[in-house]
Order: structure tokens, then C-alpha cells, then sequence
């Protein structure tokens, strides 16, 4: 259902779009643009580009309206006279697209506020890649008074000690990079453990 609704939410603006164009090369040009654009919100939300969601959602619906308004504007400079009947749909189309910002703005707000509280840790894909011979044994999320964090063992199946795994990783020292552009102002930072038995390497948000 989600995915669903996240391919409507992506689409709608071209939808739009095809509601209100009245020629063909503007038409074509902002359809196109739009259905791009919607392609590469969608590989966000799936997780085939690598990009804060909430923060991605947020450009699109800013960004989409600006874009169909440049090519109703780039319309009219070709002197067409709009028709009485499409005066109902720009005007259909401009207050969901208002909508649809709206819902987007608040969304993301509630969602900057709740990450302020801390209780949600990184996600999976903010630990450390390993290298081949590395592997992980466990994986899970812990919170205390600080926050909450990501945490996995993991193991060598070259004979490698512990220092030796720490260095083969690069986590010699903590580092940390941001985890959005615009809603999630957080840095998430990674870094590993020597706990005397094993390895842990562990992914936390820096404030």
C-alpha cells in the first residue's frame, strides 16, 4: 500500500500536468521533465539512489509546481488563448498541487521534530561497508541516555586481530557525515570497538 501511494504522490504532478498542457512541444518538455524527476523520486523512496527520503519529497513538491508554472507561462507566450473550459482545471490543478505541498510541508515538520527526540536509531545501511574477509555476526540497536545507536559484531575469516580488522575498515578514529540536506539536520557517525573479545562497529547520530 505504501509503495502505491508513493508512486501516486510521484506521478501526480505529470498527471497534472497532461490536465492542463495545451501544446505539444511545452507539453512534451515539462511532461518529460516531470516524468523524470518522478522516476528519480521513486528510486529514492525504494532505496535505489541513496538520498534522505523526507528531504527528497520535500524539493519534488516545491519544485514541481515551479516547473508547471514555467510551462503554462512559456504556453501563454505563444499567444494561445486558453478555452473557458480550462480555466476550472488550472484552477483544479493549482490548489492540489498547493495541497499536496501543504501535506508534504507538515509531514516533514512532524517528522524534524520527531527526530529531534532521539529515539529511532541509524538505519542499516549507515554501518560501515565490510570488506571481503569481514564479516558480521550480529546486528541490533541500543538506546541510553544519549540517544540511540546501531551496533554489529563483526568477525575476520583471514585470521585477522583485532586491531587489524579496526584498520582494515578505516575506523581507526570516528568519523561522521551528514544524514540529510534540509528536515534532517542530524550527522550520522560511524566508528569501531575494540571490546577485548571482538569487534563492534557501530552507526549514532551526531548532533
Amino acid at each position: 500500500m505504501l509503495i502505491v501511494l508513493g508512486i501516486f504522490f510521484a506521478v501526480a504532478p505529470a498527471v497534472v500536468w497532461m490536465t492542463i498542457a495545451r501544446t505539444r512541444p511545452v507539453g512534451f518538455a515539462i511532461g518529460g521533465t516531470l516524468l523524470a524527476g518522478a522516476g528519480l523520486l521513486i528510486s529514492v523512496q525504494q532505496g535505489w539512489v541513496h538520498a534522505p527520503r523526507p528531504d527528497a519529497h520535500l524539493l519534488f513538491t516545491a519544485l514541481a509546481p515551479v516547473l508547471i508554472a514555467c510551462g503554462a507561462g512559456l504556453e501563454g507566450r505563444h499567444g494561445n488563448s486558453p478555452p473557458p473550459e480550462w480555466i476550472p482545471r488550472r484552477n483544479g490543478a493549482i490548489g492540489f498541487l498547493g495541497m499536496q505541498f501543504a501535506l508534504t510541508l507538515v509531514v516533514g515538520l512532524l517528522y524534524a521534530l520527531m527526530i529531534g527526540e532521539g529515539s529511532d536509531a541509524p538505519p542499516s545501511k549507515a554501518l560501515p561497508s565490510l570488506p571481503p574477509g569481514i564479516s558480521m555476526v550480529d546486528e541490533g540497536t541500543n538506546c541510553g541516555s544519549g540517544g540511540c545507536w546501531r551496533a554489529a559484531t563483526v568477525i575476520s575469516g583471514n585470521g585477522l586481530s583485532r586491531p587489524e580488522i579496526i584498520r582494515e575498515l578505516g575506523l581507526q578514529q570516528e568519523s561522521c557525515r551528514s544524514s540529510g540536506w534540509l528536515l534532517d539536520w542530524r550527522d550520522v557517525c560511524v566508528g569501531a570497538r575494540d571490546n577485548g573479545a571482538n569487534v563492534t562497529i557501530y552507526a549514532t547520530w551526531g548532533y
